[in-house]
């Protein structure tokens, strides 16, 4: 008699919960870096720097931390469907206000110092990765929240929908390494903890990377 088969598929909830630990650590030293070691936050002030500061923390924030509970919505979130589709949505678009909000006080930043704007690497990557993610959430707002929209449609835009945001995902984290890596340029204390920062962001990656953090084409009502 042939042998019963096996399933290999293992609980997503290990990896959520590692995930979520991962974020608090992340969100933690990074508000620790710039409040501590840089001088805090400002929207206006005579230190340039504490206006800096706001950047990169609303770009982790918003970049990884809630664009990464926004992917696992369907697994953290308690209810039906349409409960987690509509946090799913709205933590995206929490996500994409951070970002802007990060980008709006880079480029005064800039301004009021007086540098040049877009010449790093590490800028590139930010305008595309900002403006992929809005259009990506415009799409699929469109595609799997306006009504009308056919089930048909949204079953075959489900694979391309996932694929294209971990995509996006991977860019900003790519964003956010490339950012952290021009931070300091030796060890000092701050320098390691960006340096620290920068190994947590990398299995917060792979906890998202997971598959089944993510919904099943059965499930697109």
């Amino acid at each position: 008699m042939a042998p019963k088969s096996r399933s290999y598929q293992h609980s997503a909830t290990p990896f959520v919960i590692f995930a979520q630990l991962l974020a608090i650590a992340v969100t933690t030293i990074v508000f620790v870096l710039y409040l501590h070691f840089e001088g805090g936050f400002a929207f206006k002030s005579k230190d340039k720097t504490k206006i800096f500061n706001v950047h990169p923390f609303l770009m982790v924030l918003g970049l990884i931390i809630i664009g990464g509970e926004a992917i696992m919505a369907y697994k953290i979130v308690p209810g039906g469907r349409r409960t987690q589709k509509g946090v799913h949505l709205i933590l995206h678009l929490l996500a994409l206000t951070a970002r802007i909000l990060g980008i709006v006080f880079i480029f005064r930043y800039h301004n009021e110092v007086g540098d040049k704007d877009m010449q790093t690497l590490h800028s590139w990557l930010g305008i595309i990765t900002i403006s992929l993610y809005g259009l990506q959430w415009l799409l699929a707002f469109f595609a799997y929240c306006f009504p009308g929209a056919e089930m048909s449609r949204r079953a075959t835009l489900l694979p391309w929908h996932t694929f294209f945001g971990m995509v996006i995902f991977l860019l900003a984290v790519a964003t956010a390494l490339t950012g952290l890596s021009g931070f300091c340029h030796e060890l000092s204390t701050r320098g390691f903890i960006s340096n620290f920062t920068g190994l947590l962001i990398d299995p917060f990656i792979c906890n998202h990377c997971y598959p089944h953090c993510y919904p099943s084409s059965r499930l697109l009502s």
